[in-house]
């Protein structure tokens, strides 16, 4: 009987500190929430109408001679974003997770591993502008102002992000998984196509769209690197191109003008709609690697 009694205070105060801090996390999460809708919704305030006006001419026009002229679309805008920032993908993601196995499966704590995780978070710190001034130098100033300058450096961006979530999920994975492959006879290689890859593809996905996040809301390298276009060009190796981001700045820096204010508003609405997009695609197919390991 002592003993229960004596219990009772000792289980009631734990749970009063478990109340406690899941309260805390809770009041924590809506805190940081605030600043997150609060943007969310004064963008859709003020791009919805000019979205909702031209409704869809908005997304299949042209953009206007003059920054400063009313009408015009974001369809080139939209266009470059996308095709510059799949080709940024096509090249980074490969590269990051081909880095990450080999830092994490073949690497350890050998020398050179060492060095590449160094400049790996090195390059994470990186400025943007930096990156861009090195695509114009390296790249820009040989072969002119074209698209594929600015998959190059939204590509330098998301490298490290790539390869530093990459090494995070795949430790993640139990060394018990990878005794059992090789155990049975399979090489090393097998064993991280076969079972360590597809354990922390969930992870390795939402890493890689956090990075494609990144590099969709870049300005500064595309200023030096593609130049600025009126029409879509879906060309990234001829001819200048132009960017979601790259056409707010222009549009919000034109002047006290009505319309180009009103179609930098819309273009922002735009561009979280497309990164929202991203991110539910990215749940999708989580989710998906999620229930075929579970089965």
């Amino acid at each position: 009987m002592t003993t229960t009694l004596g219990q009772r205070p000792l289980a009631t105060s734990r749970r009063a500190r478990n109340m406690a801090a899941v309260m805390w996390m809770v009041v924590s999460v809506l805190i940081a929430l605030i600043p997150l809708v609060l943007i969310i919704v004064y963008v859709a305030g003020k791009g919805y109408g000019i979205v909702a006006r031209n409704f869809p001419q908005f997304f299949t026009k042209a953009l206007p001679l003059v920054t400063t002229n009313p009408g015009g679309g974001a369809r080139p805008a939209i266009v470059g974003t996308i095709l510059m920032t799949g080709a940024a993908a096509l090249l980074a993601i490969p590269l990051g997770v081909l880095a990450a196995v080999y830092l994490n499966e073949y690497g350890g704590t050998g020398r050179l591993a060492r060095v590449l995780r160094f400049f790996s978070e090195v390059m994470s710190g990186v400025p943007s502008i930096v990156m861009g001034l090195f695509v114009f130098t390296v790249f820009t100033l040989n072969y002119g102002l074209i698209g594929f300058g600015g998959s190059l450096a939204l590509a330098c961006l998301m490298l490290p992000i790539v390869i530093r979530s990459s090494e995070e999920m795949l430790r993640l994975v139990p060394d018990e998984l990878r005794q059992a492959s090789l155990g049975l006879g399979c090489p090393q290689w097998r064993t991280i196509v076969s079972v360590v890859l597809p354990a922390a593809a969930p992870g390795i996905i939402s890493g890689a769209m956090l990075a494609i996040a990144r590099a969709a809301g870049e300005t500064a390298p595309l200023l030096f690197t593609i130049g600025i276009v009126s029409k879509s060009n879906f060309d990234l190796f001829h001819g200048p191109n132009t960017a979601l981001l790259q056409q707010i700045y222009n549009n919000a820096t034109a002047g006290p003008f009505p319309a180009p204010q009103e179609r930098a508003w819309g273009m922002a609405l735009t561009l979280i709609g497309i990164v929202m997009l991203c991110s539910l695609a990215a749940r999708v197919v989580a989710s998906r690697f999620g229930k075929v390991q579970q089965a």
